[in-house]
C-alpha cells in the first residue's frame, strides 16, 4: 500500500496556547487570525480556511483526497480480516446483485468478504477530514434549527439515512455531540459575542422568561444583547439561555441577570433594560381571536394554537407564584433590581391592549367561530386554484392542502385571513356548499366593525414585529422610536371610530391603550428617539415648545452623562473617541501662508451648543433615511446629538429572536405532542438564537 503521510488541519496553523480539556489557540498562517477551539473539534479550523482562504483549503482537500486513494488502492489488491491476515483480494464488481448484499442497481461496489453491503469495503472518513467535518456540522445545524434531541443522531433510520448518503461518513455518538460538538460551538459564539462587546460604546438589554416546568427545571431565562458597532451597525446577540430550577423568584433572576451581565463584560454598561413588570410573576401566551379556531391543525409544532380561546375567554395570564402569596413583593423586588433603566416592551404591550380589548367583548367569541367553521369547511372542500385567488398574498399563504401555515400564528394573522373571508364573500358563497355555514348579514356587519378597529393595531404590529419567523436569522432591529406615533395614531384611530354592534370592544381598547400605551407620550425617552428618528423629528407634535423643551433637559442628561471623559469609566480602546487627525503641513505654518495666498481663507468652525445642534437639525426637512443610516452620515455634522441618538436607537420596540424561540418551543414541546424537553435545551435554544454569527 502507498505511504500516505498523516494530513492535519493544523498544519495549517501555528499553536500559541494549549488549555484544559484539549482547549487550543492557534493562529492562521495566511493572515494570523485566533481561532480558537478543542483539539478534537476542528470545524472551526475548517470554516476559516473554506471561508478565507479558499486556495489553502482546495491544497488541504487534495492532501486528504491523495491520502483516501493511496489506502483505497492498496485495499484493491488485498483486505485483512481476522487479526490482519491476507486472505484473498476482490475486485470492483460491475454486476447487478453479485455477492452477499451485492450493491445498489448498477453501481460499481466494493464487495467485502463476509456478508456484503452497500459501501461495505470503502474507507471511512476520519474525524478531521474535511467532508467528515461538514457534514457533522450540517446535522449539528439541523439539531440547532429543529430543536431535535441529540439523541437523533443514534435513532437507526438516521443513520441508514447517512449510510445511504455518503458511505464513507462514520456517524458520531450521542456523547460526542452533545459534549463536544455543540458545546464547542457554544464556546465559539461566546468568545466571539465578548470580542465583539468589549470594543461596543452603545448597547441595551433584554430579558425574557419561559415558563416550561418539565421536570426538575421549572423555566429559563434568556438575556439579548443590541448594541451598535463603531460604524453604526445594529446587532443582537443572545447572551446567555439559562434553565432555572427549584422555585424561582425576581430576586434568583435577577442574579442570574447580573452573573451574565458580568461575565459578559457589560455590567453598568446598558443603557435601558427591556423587561416587562408582568415577567417576575407570571407567563402572557400569545394572543389569539377567541373562538377563530382554525383546523386541522399542524402538527410541526410551528403554528400550534390549541387552547387560544382559553387565552382569551379570561384575562388571567398563567401565572404561577414564584414563592409568594400574590407576586406583589417578586414585582417590587424586580422594579428594584432593574432601577430606571427598566422600560416595557412595546410590543408586548401592544398585544396586551388587544387581548384585553377582545376579552371585553365577549359576543364576539360566538360570531368568530362560526367565521372560523366557514373557513375550515371551504378551505377542505374548495379546489386550492380557487382558493388562491383569495388567500394567496403576504402572510396569507394556503400552504398544503388543509393546512393553512401563517393563517394561525397570532392574531394578526388571523384578521388578516378574517378581513380577506369577508372582502371574497361573495365568490366564497359560489363556490362552496352548504349556505347553514356562510355567516349571515348581521354577523358579517359585527365582523367587519372587528376588523376595521384592529386594522391600526395590526399596521403597528406589522411595522414592529414583522416577520419573525424570516427575520429569526437577520438582525432586524426596530427602535422605540416608532412606538410614540404609532400610540398617537391608536388615540386618534379610537377616537374617531364608531362601533354601534360591539361598543365594549371600542371601550375596551381604549381604555386599554390609555393605561398600558399612553405613558410613553410623556416619557422624555420616548420623546427624545421619536424626535432623534429623521423620519418624524417633530412633525408629530403638537406643542412643539414644550416638546422642544423637554427634548433639550433630556438631551443635556444623556449627552453629559455618555461623555467619553466621564471619570471612573473604563473603556475599551476601540471604543474611545477616534484621535485628532494630525493637521495638515499648511496649517501647521507659524505664520499665514503666502503660498496660498490667492485661495479664500474658509470662516472659523466653532463648536455648536447642544441646542444649536437641535435647531438645525429640526430646521432640515424629515427625510425617509434610516436612522442609524442618517446618523452615521451626519455624526460630524452633529457629534452631540449623534452620541446620545447611538444610545436611544438600541433599545428594541419588538420582540426578540429568543422570546419566538421560546413560543415555539413551549407549542411543540408539549407533553401531548409526544416531544420532550431535550436535556442540553438551552444550549440548542443558544445556539439557534446566536444562529446567524455560526454558520451566515
Amino acid at each position: 500500500m502507498a505511504s500516505v503521510s498523516k494530513v492535519s488541519i493544523l498544519d495549517y496553523f501555528n499553536i500559541v496556547f494549549e488549555g484544559e480539556n484539549g482547549k487550543i489557540e492557534s493562529n492562521c498562517k495566511a493572515c494570523g487570525t485566533r481561532i480558537q477551539a478543542k483539539r478534537s473539534v476542528t470545524s472551526n479550523f475548517v470554516t476559516h480556511l473554506k471561508r478565507k482562504h479558499q486556495a489553502m483549503y482546495d491544497d488541504f482537500v487534495k492532501r486528504k483526497d491523495l491520502k483516501r486513494e493511496g489506502y483505497s488502492s492498496g485495499f484493491l489488491h488485498s483486505f485483512t480480516t481476522n487479526g490482519g491476515n491476507t486472505r484473498f483480494a476482490h475486485p470492483i464488481s460491475t454486476r447487478v446483485g453479485v455477492g452477499g448484499g451485492g450493491g445498489v442497481g448498477g453501481m460499481a461496489t466494493l464487495e467485502g468478504g463476509v456478508g456484503g453491503g452497500s459501501g461495505g469495503g470503502l474507507t471511512k472518513f476520519d474525524r478531521h477530514d474535511p467532508r467528515q467535518v461538514l457534514i457533522s456540522e450540517a446535522i449539528a445545524k439541523m439539531i440547532v434549527r429543529d430543536l431535535q434531541p441529540v439523541s437523533i443522531v443514534e435513532n437507526q433510520g438516521f443513520r441508514e439515512l447517512l449510510q445511504l448518503l455518503e458511505p464513507r461518513y462514520t456517524p458520531e455518538p450521542q456523547h460526542y455531540v452533545q459534549s463536544q460538538l455543540l458545546p464547542a460551538y457554544a464556546y465559539q459564539v461566546q468568545v466571539a459575542t465578548r470580542q465583539a462587546l468589549a470594543s461596543v460604546h452603545a448597547l441595551s438589554l433584554s430579558l425574557d422568561l419561559w415558563r416550561c416546568f418539565t421536570g426538575a427545571t421549572s423555566g429559563y431565562l434568556g438575556v439579548t444583547c443590541h448594541f451598535l458597532t463603531s460604524d453604526w451597525q445594529m446587532h443582537s446577540a443572545l447572551l446567555a439561555c439559562l434553565p432555572l430550577t427549584g422555585r424561582f423568584s425576581g430576586n434568583r433572576v435577577l442574579s442570574d441577570f447580573d452573573e451574565v451581565c458580568h461575565s459578559h463584560g457589560v455590567s453598568g454598561r446598558a443603557f435601558r433594560v427591556v423587561a416587562d413588570p408582568f415577567l417576575a410573576t407570571t407567563t402572557v401566551k400569545p394572543c389569539f381571536l377567541p373562538g377563530f379556531l382554525l383546523s386541522p391543525a399542524p402538527t410541526t409544532g410551528q403554528d400550534v394554537v390549541d387552547g387560544e380561546e382559553e387565552d382569551n375567554s379570561n384575562n388571567k395570564e398563567e401565572g404561577i407564584q414564584n414563592g409568594h402569596a400574590d407576586g406583589g413583593e417578586g414585582k417590587d423586588s424586580w422594579e428594584q433590581g432593574l432601577g430606571v433603566g427598566r422600560v416595557d416592551c412595546f410590543s408586548r404591550s401592544l398585544e396586551q391592549c388587544v387581548r384585553e380589548g377582545l376579552h371585553s367583548s365577549p359576543q364576539i367569541t360566538s360570531t368568530l367561530a362560526k367565521a372560523a367553521c366557514f373557513y375550515n369547511y371551504i378551505t377542505s372542500a374548495v379546489p386550492p386554484e380557487k382558493l388562491s385567488q383569495v388567500f394567496d398574498g403576504p402572510g396569507l399563504s394556503m400552504g398544503g392542502p388543509g393546512t393553512p401555515p401563517h393563517a394561525a400564528r397570532d392574531w394578526a394573522a388571523q384578521l388578516k385571513v378574517l378581513r380577506r373571508l369577508l372582502d371574497s364573500m361573495e365568490f366564497l358563497e359560489e363556490v362552496s356548499g352548504p349556505e347553514e355555514l356562510v355567516p349571515g348579514v348581521s354577523e358579517r356587519v359585527l365582523l367587519r366593525e372587528l376588523t376595521d378597529t384592529l386594522e391600526p393595531f395590526t399596521e403597528a404590529w406589522d411595522m414592529v414585529q414583522g416577520d419573525r419567523q424570516a427575520d429569526r436569522m437577520t438582525d432586524r432591529h426596530v427602535s422605540i422610536s416608532l412606538a410614540l406615533p404609532c400610540v398617537l395614531g391608536l388615540r386618534k384611530h379610537l377616537s374617531e371610530t364608531s362601533t354601534p354592534h360591539c361598543p365594549s370592544l371600542l371601550l375596551g381598547l381604549s381604555q386599554s391603550v390609555e393605561r398600558r400605551l399612553a405613558p410613553v407620550l410623556e416619557d422624555p425617552l420616548y420623546i427624545t428617539a421619536t424626535t432623534l428618528d429623521p423620519q418624524f423629528k417633530l412633525t408629530w407634535s403638537s406643542n412643539p415648545d414644550w416638546h422642544r423643551q423637554v427634548l433639550i433637559e433630556e438631551l443635556s442628561k444623556h449627552s453629559t452623562a455618555s461623555s467619553p471623559i466621564e471619570p471612573n469609566t473604563v473603556l475599551h480602546p476601540q471604543s474611545q473617541t477616534p484621535p485628532t487627525p494630525a493637521p495638515s503641513p499648511a496649517s501647521s505654518l507659524s505664520r499665514p501662508c503666502k503660498l496660498f495666498s490667492f485661495i479664500k481663507q474658509r470662516p472659523t468652525m466653532q463648536a455648536k451648543s447642544l441646542e444649536q445642534e437641535l435647531a438645525v437639525y429640526l430646521r432640515e426637512e424629515p427625510t425617509d433615511e434610516e436612522a442609524l443610516h442618517y446618523w452615521r452620515r451626519k455624526a460630524i455634522d452633529f457629534p452631540l446629538l449623534a452620541n446620545v441618538a447611538k444610545r436611544a436607537l438600541t433599545i428594541p420596540a419588538c420582540g426578540t429572536v429568543v422570546e419566538s424561540i421560546f413560543t415555539s418551543a413551549g407549542r411543540c414541546l408539549r407533553p401531548e405532542t409526544g416531544r420532550v424537553l431535550p436535556k442540553n435545551l438551552e444550549t440548542l435554544i443558544y445556539l439557534k438564537a446566536n444562529y446567524r454569527l455560526l454558520w451566515t
